[in-house]
């Protein structure tokens, strides 16, 4: 299920706890990934070589955010594995050149 930003940001809570990559996920992702829709991806590529750079866990161990890398060094798509649920719980596409333009303050 695609997540909106308002949906996406409710799986998060400061402090997200960076994991190591090494670590064995919890859910087995990849039949997920493999079937979002090329539109949900905004134009954006993850290439041949799929690959995963950051694993963030709730504060609490409610979820996981495993971020895929894309052409972009700046964009991710972002897939959100609810730990109790044992489940994915969906994905969003997380554009950080985005967050920061919508965050930047006003002049």
């Amino acid at each position: 299920m695609k997540l909106s930003k308002a949906e996406f940001k409710a799986t998060s809570r400061p402090p997200m706890r960076r994991l190591d990559l090494d670590a064995e996920p919890p859910i087995d992702f990849w039949p997920y990934f493999e079937s979002i829709a090329p539109e949900d991806f905004e134009g954006r590529d993850c290439g041949d070589e799929v690959t995963i750079t950051y694993v963030w866990e709730h504060p609490d161990g409610l979820y996981q955010h495993v971020l895929v890398n894309t052409d972009d060094a700046s964009v991710f798509m972002a897939l959100v594995l609810d730990i109790q649920a044992n489940a994915v719980l969906g994905h969003h596409l997380l554009d950080l050149h985005r967050e920061a333009r919508e965050h930047k303050p006003e002049a």
